[in-house]
């Protein structure tokens, strides 16, 4: 006996998982899943042979399962917007997920343009871009945050981070220095560094206090960084953005090794404008690898 035979349930009006799935122009072996998965239960499974059986006005449900894996979107979310319904908040959860999409896609057409130019041999035209000087840094105490994250995390980490140090600046004597990032190890979706966030600051005993305060919490640390020539180029806000950012921090590279210098320590992101308030075209960064 297949599960589509005829057999006696207790609602007439429900469906054979076959005739439901003619409705709802999905097969047999679809609905088993999306049951399995937790996105469409039947109305009524017979205990005794397992058959499944659906209401009409699941149709629509199915459909619409169907059309939002059709768009690569998570099961839980798939749920969110099933569970929502027709209507505005539906509707509303759809389109955040596609604006997620497009942003995703959007990385990831450039990072495919600055593949193409390292793989078709411009990259020494891509590096050309960037300016690259050099800058003496005097001795500085500095508090840190220091944290494993992976690319997609960081820069929200980053942003927070640097706020929770600025505002203990006050607490140890000022700020007398540019924030920066630096990065011990890489930070890309397979590798999660760590990053250490750092604000220079002017009394050294306050920011040990401090420290010792909100070590446990925030992976704080006190350090007096050594004076430093850093090599550097200056970036926009939108060149922040990956891939961008690393063609400016590979062109700074390529600055040193033709002029025979090595890094002294990780490279960084010098933060010395309002992020908030600067636009897509202003200098906001500061990429950067300490040289000797």
């Amino acid at each position: 006996m297949t599960e589509d035979a005829v057999v006696d349930v207790p609602d007439r009006d429900l469906l054979t998982i076959g005739a439901f799935a003619a409705r709802a122009r999905l097969s047999a072996k679809a609905l088993r899943l999306y049951d399995r998965l937790g996105l469409l239960s039947p109305a009524y499974v017979d205990e005794a042979t397992g058959y499944r059986y659906y209401r009409a006005g699941q149709v629509e449900p199915a459909r619409l399962v169907a059309m939002l894996r059709q768009l690569d979107m998570p099961l839980a979310r798939i749920a969110e917007v099933v569970a929502a319904g027709d209507g505005p908040t539906a509707a509303e959860l759809l389109g955040a997920y596609w604006a997620d999409v497009e942003a995703r896609v959007a990385g990831q057409r450039t990072l495919a343009e600055y593949l193409r130019g390292r793989l078709s041999g411009r990259s020494s035209e891509m590096y050309r871009k960037f300016a690259v000087e050099t800058v003496d840094v005097p001795e500085q105490v500095v508090i840190t945050e220091k944290r494993h994250t992976l690319a997609d995390e960081l820069p929200t980490w980053i942003g927070a981070a640097l706020g929770r140090l600025e505002e203990a600046a006050r607490e140890c004597g000022g700020m007398t220095g540019v924030p920066y990032v630096a990065y011990h190890a890489e930070v890309s979706m397979e590798s999660d560094g760590p990053a250490e966030a750092c604000v220079p600051v002017a009394d050294e005993a306050a920011a040990r206090a401090w420290a010792e305060r909100h070590g446990r919490a925030w992976e704080t640390a006190v350090r007096v960084e050594p004076a430093r020539r850093l090599a550097y180029t200056r970036i926009t806000k939108a060149q922040v953005a990956h891939p961008q950012i690393l063609a400016a921090f590979e062109a700074v590279e390529e600055w040193m090794a033709a002029r025979g210098l090595a890094a002294a320590g990780p490279c960084r992101e010098l933060y010395f404008a309002d992020w908030g308030a600067a636009g897509a075209d202003d200098p906001v960064c500061d990429v950067a690898f300490p040289v000797s």
